[in-house]
């Protein structure tokens, strides 16, 4: 029998080095570390199959964000390869990628078709251009990064009970929705205004993790020891949360239940959602009028919101629906080809802090 085998289900070492863009003493070097454990013919030659392929493409993703070597093998330690994980976490770089990169050449463009009008260029614009020419692109690194992390496998730990009291209460987020964290037996939940309450795990003290969907609650303690705020980190972003007292709490429930009873939309709220469709539509969006997370998680998905409003067409109408449970304003929009649901939500500082559509049947 060919100890070879078959090429498309397994690489000697040569092979796979040369394939992957990598060396065989990097391949020895992580199996030393655990990290590979190729198979072994009775020759003792090295042979890597795809569960060896997908844990190297999984060892050079994070490499690409800057991990060293060491950290990578003790978050890789016993833990099995989740490919999916990471080549989300490749996407999330090369989308938001793309999108920069589109984004520039639309500005490069705007700029030479006014030097071939006689138009002057300032020096701003141009420093604005050689920089975003020259940058890396940091910002997508680090979702990835967060993301990949957040989505990794959670065990349940143990902690003394008497600790859940210090997280009890309301806790306030920066874009002005609230989470309140309450007591279910033998444990907790945590509550974000407006929706379900789902119970939370203990991973270790002041750290918990839900299980319904990839997300973490991490609790911040002040210089007194005492729970002040939490951080709630999800889809690759953290949003922190300071504590506020029952009374803000119980205003805050109010003011969403009011406007959602009485179908109170925010100020200006269908001007805010044509400038928004039509910045989209164009190509050109204020990305500062949104709060960062949004901003980012927009720029990584431009092209394809673009792309859904040039089937979409011309718009035609837009028909206020009412206020949602969590206090988004929600929208029937007509195009030419389509119909669509929009819903968006403001911060306290009426920046943007959600936004969402969907094509109606």
């Amino acid at each position: 029998m060919n100890e070879r085998m078959n090429e498309n289900l397994w690489l000697t070492a040569a092979e796979c080095a040369e394939r992957i863009g990598l060396t065989v003493k990097a391949l020895r070097l992580y199996e030393k570390r655990g990290l590979v454990n190729p198979r072994r013919t009775g020759k003792n030659w090295r042979l890597y199959g795809i569960e060896d392929i997908a844990r190297l493409n999984e060892i050079l993703a994070l490499k690409r964000l800057g991990l060293s070597l060491a950290r990578i093998t003790e978050l890789l330690a016993g833990q099995a390869t989740d490919l999916d994980r990471t080549l989300s976490m490749q996407q999330t770089q090369l989308l938001s990628l793309r999108s920069r990169v589109e984004e520039s050449l639309s500005r490069i463009n705007a700029l030479r078709q006014r030097i071939a009008a006689g138009e002057p260029i300032s020096l701003n614009e141009l420093v604005s251009i050689a920089k975003e020419t020259s940058m890396t692109d940091q910002s997508a690194d680090a979702a990835a990064w967060r993301r990949y992390e957040q989505a990794r496998p959670r065990t349940e730990g143990t902690i003394a009970p008497e600790l859940n009291d210090d997280y009890l209460g309301a806790y306030l987020f920066e874009w002005g929705g609230s989470i309140t964290i309450a007591r279910r037996e033998g444990g907790l939940t945590a509550q974000v205004l407006g929706q379900e309450a789902i119970d939370i795990y203990p991973e270790k003290e002041d750290e918990f993790f839900y299980r319904v969907v990839a997300a973490q609650i991490g609790f911040r303690r002040g210089p007194d020891g005492r729970v002040d705020g939490l951080v709630l980190r999800q889809n690759g972003w953290e949003q922190e949360a300071s504590r506020i007292d029952a009374a803000a709490a119980a205003r805050l429930v109010a003011d969403l239940e009011n406007r959602t009873k009485n179908k109170q939309p925010v100020d200006n709220s269908e001007a805010l959602l044509r400038s928004l469709i039509a910045q989209h539509q164009s190509g050109e969006v204020d990305y500062d009028r949104m709060v960062p997370a949004l901003a980012d998680a927009g720029r990584e998905q431009m092209p394809m919101i673009r792309a859904d409003l040039e089937r979409a067409g011309t718009l035609r109408s837009i028909s206020f629906k009412g206020v949602s449970s969590e206090g988004w304003d929600v929208y029937d929009v007509a195009f030419e080809n389509a119909a669509m649901e929009w819903r968006f939500v403001l911060a306290a500082d009426g920046r943007f802090s959600g936004i969402f559509f969907r094509r109606l049947p």
